[in-house]
Parts: C-alpha cells; structure tokens; sequence
C-alpha cells in the first residue's frame, strides 16, 4: 500500500493540532514535536501532517508569506460522522465558507471552512443523504 501524506505549513502547531482534532472527532492528543505532528485517524492512518513554517528549512514551508497559504491546495476530508463534525466546524469558525449542501458531482452533504492558517478545508458526507 502506498500512501500521500500531505504536509501543511502552519504557524503553532499545537493549536492547529487541537483544531483539526477536533472537527475531525478525534480524541485530543499532542503533536510529536513542538515543530511537527501528524493527524491521525483511529486505525492509525495519517490523515494529515502540521509542519511549523521555517523549521527545518524545507523550501516551500519556509514561510507563509511567500504565497497565501491553502493557494492551489483544498484539504477535503470525507467523514463518517458529518452532523457532529458540522457541529464541531461552527464552534470552532464564526462563519463557514460554504454552508452545508449537497454537491451535485458527489451526491454527498458537504460542507467548507477556514483552518486557524487560513486553508481552505471542505468536509464531506461518506454516504449520501
């Protein structure tokens, strides 16, 4: 099995950590390190990593204002637990993106919001509503 870990550049780590713990429902562990942690899902799948912007010195993750962050990225997650995490989305952002709808190319509920470094994060349905 091969698998894509994507890496986003952010500006704390922990606390992008808690954020995306929990919208996605998943119980609130710490990052590895204070520069990086990865999300994890339940069965221990990485369902996304958090890179402190300039540690390590990898070029494109050296600092977000050498392009807006999220530009050309959308992190969509599909979930099995939509309700609480559209639940968990408003508590966490004053306002979504794009309120829930169905997506006419998926048949799925979806819904869209901003993470705390501004990437844009599209939350999916699994089955059909």
């Amino acid at each position: 099995m091969k698998r894509l870990w994507t890496i986003i550049g952010v500006a704390d780590v922990s606390g992008s950590f808690k954020w995306y713990q929990s919208l996605l429902g998943l119980p609130e562990t710490a990052p590895a390190h204070d520069d990086f942690g990865q999300i994890l899902d339940a069965d221990g799948t990485v369902l996304l990593c958090l890179h402190e912007w300039g540690a390590h010195e990898h070029p494109p993750l050296a600092s977000p204002h050498a392009a807006k962050p999220g530009n050309g990225l959308l992190l969509f997650f599909r979930v099995d637990n939509y309700d609480v995490a559209l639940q968990k989305a408003r508590a966490l952002v004053s306002r979504l993106e794009e309120e829930p709808h169905v997506n006419p190319s998926t048949g799925t509920a979806e819904f869209s919001l901003r993470d705390r470094d501004g990437y844009y994060v599209t939350i999916s349905a699994l089955d059909s509503p």
